[in-house]
């Protein structure tokens, strides 16, 4: 029985053509092999699987060859090739840096490039995984990287870039690798199954190719799983059955029983997911991967990031046709709020189960948003509401003059809602305050309106007068009046200090408040701005203006003996108790005065 080789290894490519996916790096390198201009230290870098060592390796053995075709691929007939293809070449060293990472083993190596080689142009020393190196092996490299002899050249490779030290990063050229698409994969599956006589489904294919996400290591490891599980037959349904994918048929059923607002078919076909051992983070995350790829399809333009296989392609584009993109959008946000609180969830089916209840109403809920802000749009548009007439209060006739009498009828043919709308002027005001003092009771449905009017017509009268003279009388009535409103306010602090305080004018503008304390000073502080508006208005005068000035009383004598400190307290008790210092002086006691 012959030994078994894993795909990956043998299929690996042994020349530039051959490599999948890297055109962009093989053309480079081949140009500068046929130019003659080869750097001395190579940096490959990118993903897993996706050809850097096996890159590291044809450039090793193509640089060496003796027999270079004119395209710049080795002849693999020369000595030096067969040698490279047998493993016994003395001209290429690889070092396994996750292995040897210490400062001894970077010595060792160092020590090997002295030599030169015995025969070909060129000693290659391949780097595997080089940023395992630890700081000391690094800076141990350095020089060697930056000076090497003539004959050596470096090829580093690495998945994590930025783990090097930009000290090794500027020495070398580097190529960035990127990950293999789909199309690729599949090619390559494809003449692989071709060459070992393999039945397989193209969607199959694409299924391992979109499993694998652009690594073809990974891609060929699955491909040796799948054809020993199905003894050399590859089809859709075994492909999906080994590799714990859920068919997108069931996605696409639970979509229609959701829009159908179908709960209990699709309670049933979860039930059934379920039963075949698929986790409930799972079918979250696929879900919401399935409506997203449906969000995809409602625009042409961007219908290219579709990554499905092609059997679906004309079915998804079926499905999303009847969706709504609100729906979809809010659909995502519930299935990514479910997914982020699924481990948290120690019931999981009900937690799934609940996500299914949401969105199998959440055309119902994307209906009532959409019909809400319908109707809010249709109020705005609408006319203004019109009020109810109410007739007129009834006023007392009295022995006014005729303007007066004039005034008096023309308001009793307005509404409320006329008065309300027209202002007045203020004779009108006037005439109206002085007929509501004649009233005897005025109807209650009205008493606000006519404080208010009141309140304002006094504002009126009251702008229109003269300044009231500032004298230490009007000052003390308008101080006394502040003093009833802080009361009314229940500020009993305040009114205490309020009353404590002095006043002196000091000409028609200013007076002072004199008090006698800090304390009586903030309260009559913070009372500044009220108290500036109630006199300014009592005065009729809006340039009037105070300073508060403290001045503190005498203070009381102390009547009593007086207030003796720590110390002073300690002297004079062991005065009179000498043995409480010998008690002390035993103990080493230390006193904090």
């Amino acid at each position: 029985m012959e030994n078994f080789i894993v795909s990956a290894r043998k299929y690996r490519p042994q020349t530039f053509d051959t490599v999948v996916g890297q055109s962009h790096i093989t053309t480079t390198l081949k140009n500068a092999i046929r130019s003659n201009q080869l750097a001395h230290a190579f940096l490959f870098c990118g993903p897993r699987g996706v050809g850097k060592t096996t890159c590291a390796r044809i450039l090793a053995k193509t640089i060496n060859c003796e027999n270079l075709k004119e395209d710049g691929e080795a002849c693999d007939t020369c000595t030096s090739c067969k040698t490279f293809n047998e493993g016994t070449s003395l001209n290429i060293h690889e070092l396994d840096a996750a292995s040897n990472n210490s400062v001894d083993d970077i010595r060792t190596l160092t020590e090997q490039v002295r030599f030169a080689p015995q025969a070909g142009k060129y000693k290659v020393y391949i780097i595997d995984e080089v940023h395992m190196l630890s700081s000391a092996a690094f800076n141990a490299f350095l020089k060697t990287l930056e000076e090497p002899p003539s004959y050596a050249i470096f090829i580093l490779a690495t998945t994590e870039k930025h783990k090097i030290l930009p000290t090794i990063l500027s020495r070398c050229q580097i190529f960035d690798f990127k990950r293999i698409n789909t199309n690729d994969t599949v090619e390559h599956l494809r003449e692989i199954t071709e060459k070992e006589h393999i039945k397989a489904d193209k969607v199959a294919l694409q299924v391992i190719a979109q499993k694998s996400e652009g690594c073809m290591r990974d891609a060929l490891s699955i491909l040796d799983k799948i054809v020993s599980f199905t003894n050399g037959e590859l089809t859709y349904s075994n492909t999906l059955e080994h590799l714990n994918i859920l068919d997108a048929d069931y996605y696409f059923k639970l979509v229609d029983a959701m829009l159908d607002q179908d709960l209990g078919q699709a309670m049933l076909l979860y039930d059934d997911i379920n039963r075949k051992g698929f986790e409930g983070d799972m079918v979250l995350n696929g879900l919401a991967e399935f409506i997203r790829n449906l969000l995809v399809c409602k625009d042409p333009k961007v219908a290219g990031l579709l990554e499905v296989v092609e059997g679906f392609k004309d079915r998804y584009v079926a499905t999303a046709a009847k969706i709504s993109p609100s729906w979809m959008i809010s659909a995502l946000n519930i299935l990514n709020e479910a997914e982020i609180n699924y481990k948290g969830a120690r019931n999981k089916k009900l937690h799934v189960e609940l996500v299914l209840v949401k969105l199998s109403y959440l055309s119902q809920a994307v209906e009532l948003v959409s019909d809400s802000g319908i109707s809010k749009k249709k109020l705005t548009d609408t006319k203004p509401v019109a009020f109810r007439q109410i007739q007129p209060l009834a006023l007392k006739e009295n022995k006014a003059p005729q303007q007066k009498t004039e005034v008096k009828s023309t308001e009793a043919k307005l509404t409320l809602a006329d008065k309300v709308m027209i202002p007045e002027t203020p004779k009108q005001v006037t005439a109206s305050v002085t007929e509501t003092k004649k009233e005897d009771k005025p109807a209650p449905t009205l008493g606000a309106l006519l404080k208010i009017r009141k309140q304002v017509a006094e504002e009126k009268l009251s702008s229109s007068n003269e300044p009231v003279p500032l004298t230490e009388e009007k000052l003390a009535e308008g101080w006394r009046r502040y003093i009833e409103k802080l009361s009314d306010q229940k500020n009993h602090s305040a009114v205490t200090n309020f009353r404590l305080a002095k006043l002196r004018v000091n000409d028609e503008k200013s007076f002072e408040i004199v008090v006698e304390s800090n304390i009586q000073q903030k309260f009559v502080e913070q009372e500044r701005a009220a108290l500036v508006d109630h006199l300014q208005y009592f005065f009729n005068n809006k340039s009037l203006s105070y300073v508060i000035r403290l001045e503190e009383g005498e203070q009381p004598v102390q009547v009593g003996e007086p207030v003796l400190s720590s110390r002073e307290q300690y002297l004079k008790l062991i005065e009179e108790y000498p043995l409480i210092k010998e008690l002390r002086d035993r103990l080493k006691m230390e006193l904090d005065y």
